[in-house]
């Protein structure tokens, strides 16, 4: 009986990861989740792997291996026409070679044994599985072929070859060149799966990490209808999930209710890839009705999320060490089944050192030309080259900036010459996503009109350090970095914490040395993602103006109950920024919009009037218990009941502002309570904004009411002085190193400490004044709240006055 180091053939059930050296990355991960996953629950489809001994014996068999030796002896990897011409020889070779007799039965035979187990003239997934492929420094992600919907032996035999001359793709060349592995030292296995159905149903991508940052605590799901390779394509956006790890993992082990899906984002799902009858696969269109629903319903993204726990967890306990996966999953439309038909390890954040932090000061004046979704956290600049189709990139020239509809593993000789890289299509996973992360390249994907909105010539910078938003600007950008080694930022006695408006940069901050968030503004929520009044959507079928209507009906085209479009983003918002810090506290400031803004919003004039000042008019507490605008109020709290209840975000403590009066904390307290948000059960912490004077003179009575202050610097300065902030003229007098200011504060964190109540601090002053913040320690106040850029500055310069 043959060893398994000398088959040709290896079943799943045969294979584990040990056998990489045989079978390449890929088919030992599924060998290894068939053989030890299976029985946890995780579905994998059957199926069988042909061996490096295959491969080379093919290639000898019919003396390929000489005539490849003696082609890349002339390959010159800096020229992409000799890239062409090498790649093009090599293919060639391949198809026209034949198989031996004995090769033939041995694949003939599989083939027959798993048509007994699932019928005649199966449908099978061919794929190929490189020797050096899925390293921890390289993804191989899309470089090789495969071949779907492959039925008979004579298709089989054809998709073999296929597989096999792929190797020998320009990509693969140009890739193997770039991670220094060597041309023909690459072996070849071929895996034959059965099908998973996914063409009448949905597939994607997961990975047990966030892409952009390395976030770990987060599971990202991709969705698409149909056939996953159209994820990879970059013609579509698909849906897109995060699901939180820690209260996953505590819903899946102690049966507690929580379902953590903290973000949910429906896609742009216009085509999908669906069964040819002639074999293979073919485009079709989405119907209108499907491309505005989700691709996955809310179980199926947390069967999902669990078993890429399970995965993750199975190989970090193997190499003794975490490792983040990156997994391909299907649904079977016929059975409903779901399947996991890739898991390999994530590559772009693993190898990275950790312990490094990155600031990076963008000195733009102007409005950028358009936005995208920002892929990495880097900046580049350089000339456009707009390039239609993937038969013209030998235009390009090192050091342009690529912009195109989409890419995929076609382009990738050119991507790695690239300063930055700019799509009309694709999302987070998408083909171009993918390859700029591992090659360092910052890109910018889905604008939808890049390639309209620029020309072949002009110089432009592609930014991406702010969170998702990446930003295209017309002309080179000055920018500075500044490099933090975290390990060295000394600790202080007092907690320093960070203000937060913006979701998508939460992770990103989360690596910053602090206790947590101070500061969680709703407003960036609701003006940015929401963009619509909330009265507007609590009474959206009374509005009689169809024009506003329709507005409000195309931005929340996935509910058809409008109030639930308002409780899911802003619930959504609060909790991706609660989980980037769990399980450190983060204080969310229930909605601070002043009239004026409150206007701005779509439909917003109809519940808003005029007012003289509305730094001083209807805001804050009035407004929650002011009887029209209390069904938006409770709205805000049926979000933060989600993020705390449904996501499990215990972390989550509230914060009242502009709280004139005891009556306003207290009345506001009552209605908190009825709608089953109740201060101290769970540990639900209430506070108050320190912002008024009124706040200060009856602090000792503000403390009994709230379990706590934090101090708005910016209006107890404006307050207390009795300035308008807004005019330049008297500005000057508004500094917090007033002594009028400088007593109030004393006076606040005096009383705080003796009725052992939190005090903070989530205003202004401390992130712009060094001499200040100063103050505030020597007083004795328990946190500083202070913006992200502005923490590792003020941390350093307060540890020198220790």
């Amino acid at each position: 009986m043959l060893k398994k180091s000398q088959k040709n053939i290896l079943w799943l059930k045969e294979i584990r990861f040990e056998d990489v050296p045989l079978i390449g990355g890929k088919n030992a991960s599924l060998g290894e989740m068939y053989g030890d996953l299976s029985r946890k629950g995780v579905n994998i489809p059957n199926g069988f792997a042909l061996t490096t001994n295959f491969y080379w014996k093919f290639l000898k068999a019919n003396k390929i291996d000489k005539k490849l030796k003696e082609v890349f002896g002339k390959f010159n990897p800096k020229s992409i026409k000799s890239l062409q011409e090498t790649g093009e020889k090599s293919r060639q070779f391949i198809l026209k070679s034949e198989f031996s007799e004995q090769l033939r039965k041995e694949i003939i035979n599989a083939y027959q044994k798993l048509e007994k187990k699932y019928g005649k003239n199966l449908d099978v997934a061919v794929r190929t599985s490189g020797v050096c492929e899925d390293m921890p420094n390289a993804s191989f992600a899309g470089q090789f072929e495969t071949y779907l919907n492959i039925r008979g032996e004579k298709e089989l035999f054809k998709a073999i070859k296929k597989c096999i001359a792929s190797t020998f793709s320009d990509r693969a060349i140009a890739y193997r060149y770039e991670k220094r592995i060597g041309q023909l030292k690459f072996g070849l296995s071929v895996g034959i799966i059965k099908m998973v159905r996914s063409d009448l149903a949905s597939s994607g991508i997961m990975f047990t990490l966030d892409t952009e940052t390395g976030f770990p605590n987060i599971v990202l799901v991709n969705s698409i209808w149909g056939i996953g390779e159209m994820i990879v394509k970059g013609r579509i956006t698909p849906d897109e999930f995060y699901v939180f790890k820690p209260t996953l993992r505590r819903f899946a082990s102690q049966g507690k209710p929580y379902k953590p899906i903290i973000r949910k984002d429906l896609g742009r799902k216009t085509v999908k890839y669906v069964y040819s009858k002639k074999g293979g696969i073919k485009e079709d269109k989405v119907p209108t009705g499907k491309q505005f629903q989700f691709s996955l319903k809310d179980d199926e993204i947390l069967t999902l999320a669990k078993w890429a726990l399970i995965i993750e967890d199975h190989y970090s306990k193997k190499f003794k060490k975490w490792m983040p996966q990156d997994l391909e999953w299907a649904k079977d439309g016929k059975t409903g089944e779901l399947f996991i038909v890739q898991s390999r390890p994530e590559t772009v954040h693993t190898p990275k050192i950790a312990g490094v932090y990155k600031e990076y000061e963008v000195k733009a004046r102007k409005k950028p030309l358009f936005t995208g979704i920002a892929i990495g956290d880097k900046i580049g600049t350089g000339k456009v080259k707009v390039i239609s189709d993937v038969s013209k990139i030998n235009q390009f020239k090192e050091g342009e900036v690529l912009v195109t509809k989409m890419t995929d593993p076609d382009w990738v000789p050119i991507m790695r010459m690239a300063s930055a890289i700019i799509t009309d299509e694709g999302g987070k996973t998408c083909h171009a996503a993918i390859v700029a992360r591992e090659l360092g390249i910052p890109t910018i994907v889905g604008t939808e009109k890049a390639t309209k909105k620029v020309k072949t010539g002009e110089i432009v910078t592609v930014d991406c350090t702010q969170g998702l938003n990446g930003r295209i600007f017309k002309g080179k950008i000055p920018f500075r970095v500044k490099k933090y080694n975290l390990k060295k930022i000394p600790k202080l006695k007092t907690k320093i914490m960070v203000n937060i408006g913006a979701p998508d940069i939460a992770f990103k901050t989360s690596f910053l040395p602090t206790s947590g968030v101070g500061l969680a503004r709703e407003e960036f929520i609701i003006a940015e993602k929401i963009r619509v009044h909330p009265l507007a959507l609590y009474h959206y079928d009374k509005i009689k103006d169809e024009k506003l209507k329709k507005k409000i009906a195309d931005i929340t085209i996935e509910h058809k109950d409008k109030k639930e479009f308002f409780v899911k983003e802003l619930a959504e918002g609060v909790a991706q920024i609660a989980a980037a810090f769990y399980p450190r506290e983060a204080i969310v400031r229930f909605s601070d919009f002043k009239t004026n803004e409150y206007k701005n919003l779509i439909g917003g004039k109809l519940f808003e009037r005029e007012e003289a000042n509305p730094m001083l008019g209807f805001r804050g507490a009035s407004r929650y218990l002011d009887k029209e605008f209390q069904p938006a109020f409770k709205m805000e709290l049926k979000a933060i009941k989600r993020a705390r209840e449904v996501f499990g975000l215990k972390n989550i403590s509230v914060m009242v502002p502009f709280c004139r009066t005891i009556k306003e904390g207290e009345e506001t307290i009552k209605i908190m309570k009825k709608s089953g948000l109740e201060k101290g059960k769970d540990g639900l912490k209430v506070y108050v904004m320190c912002e008024i004077p009124s706040n200060v003179i009856l602090i000792d009575d503000f403390l009994k009411v709230f379990d706590g202050v934090s101090i708005g610097s910016n209006d107890l300065t404006q307050l207390s002085l009795g300035l308008d902030r807004d005019n330049a003229k008297i500005a000057y007098v508004g500094n917090e190193n007033d002594s009028t200011i400088r007593k109030m504060v004393s006076k606040t964190i005096d009383f705080c400490k003796m009725e052992k109540k939190y005090c903070g601090i989530c205003g202004q002053a401390p992130s712009d004044l060094p001499d200040f913040a100063e103050f505030l320690m020597k007083e004795g106040i328990e946190s500083m709240s202070l913006n992200p850029d502005t923490v590792i500055k003020t941390i350093l310069n307060l540890a020198k006055k220790k």
